[in-house]
């Protein structure tokens, strides 16, 4: 059952166009991210499915309502469209207590007392906050004050719950326990939610599908594993840490295991096969996609299919866990995260390695 629908939505600023002609359907229980740098149009997208912005053009269901459609001038106000939302401030009322921060949606829909109470303590139970009920909101920390803003979101049983950057405001360390905590309560209710970040890691660790955005336009929509390792454009590719992607010529094209291709490239000094996600016509130009976590040191052997270069390292950079190691080749600068125990210094002439089954080839 699909649960949010877009269909061909824009919405325009005057000359400019914030976002433009997306189209998106969003699965029930499904945990979909909106992802992209500032200013890509993902923030506006989801004031819009949130009733807070209305669409210039398109038409947003929810359900089976149709709560936006700006060519017959149907919109539904934020209050009647049964959504949570989760904004980077958290939004907590200072003057009120925790209780009463998460009852207030169903104060202001007039339920009874009894009813408030029992909804607003199983709310608080979920994210493991009913002793802090009477506490004073300004005494919570930040990823209490988090804690409590999805418990205000769910208390109503929203149908679709939408997340602004609800984890930004912490620090890296509770921003991943948290980031996990929601995940498993996510998957534990079953609720639908869509999550606006511009964080890659945070997309990757949370979604069950990311939607790729830029300049108010959709690149690409797909699970984690698929927009991280077979990216369909550079721009999707280079959103992802430090990609090397190297320019080559296709001189065989076959078909390899699901539904893939195997292509045979050549880089002038160096070659080796990748794959591909349709035929690509022996001749033509590709680049190569190879992550720098998955090439190797060193003259291992990665069969005969390996893509290898030689070079000199010329930079390397300690992270704890890894380095961080730049390799200069005939081809260009390549990046490689290497284990921060191994035995490699500046200067060193070095092999290079990456398996032909983590390769991938872009066309265009």
């Amino acid at each position: 059952m699909t649960a949010v629908t877009l269909e061909n939505v824009s919405r325009a600023f005057g000359p400019v166009l914030a976002v433009d002609r997306v189209s998106l359907k969003v699965e029930a229980g499904e945990f979909l991210t909106l992802l992209g740098p500032s200013g890509c149009g993902k923030t506006t997208t989801l004031r819009m499915i949130a009733g807070l912005e209305e669409n210039t053009a398109g038409r947003i269901t929810i359900g089976d309502a149709v709560v936006s459609d700006a060519e017959r001038s149907v919109f539904v106000a934020a209050e009647r469209r049964r959504l949570g939302m989760v904004f980077q401030s958290y939004a907590i009322w200072p003057h009120m207590t925790v209780f009463d921060n998460v009852a207030y949606p169903l104060r202001i829909r007039r339920r009874g007392k009894a009813e408030i109470r029992e909804r607003v303590l199983k709310a608080l139970a979920l994210v493991e906050m009913e002793k802090f009920a009477d506490r004073p909101a300004p005494a919570l920390s930040g990823g209490q004050q988090q804690r409590v803003a999805i418990a205000r979101a769910l208390v109503f049983e929203p149908e679709v719950l939408l997340l602004d950057e609800p984890l930004s405001n912490l620090d890296a360390r509770l921003r991943t326990q948290m980031g996990d905590e929601f995940r498993k309560l996510q998957k534990r209710l079953g609720i639908t939610s869509l999550y606006v970040t511009h964080d890659q890691e945070e997309a990757m660790a949370l979604s069950d599908r990311v939607v790729v955005m830029e300049s108010g336009k959709i690149l690409q929509v797909g699970s984690p594993e698929e927009i991280y390792q077979r990216p369909t454009s550079r721009n999707v590719a280079a959103f992802f840490g430090s990609p090397n992607l190297l320019n080559a010529e296709v001189t065989a094209c076959q078909p390899a295991d699901n539904g893939f291709f195997q292509l045979d490239v050549s880089g002038g000094d160096w070659r080796g096969r990748c794959r591909a996600g349709t035929h690509v016509a022996p001749g033509a130009r590709v680049d190569v996609l190879v992550r720098p976590e998955t090439i190797a040191l060193g003259a291992q052997t990665n069969g005969a299919e390996a893509l290898r270069w030689s070079g000199r390292v010329k930079e390397m950079v300690f992270r704890g866990s890894h380095r961080s190691i730049a390799v200069e080749t005939a081809a260009q600068v390549l990046r490689v995260e290497a284990p921060s125990q191994y035995p490699v210094s500046l200067g060193e002439n070095v092999t290079l390695t990456a398996p032909a089954t983590s390769a991938w080839a872009i066309e265009g």
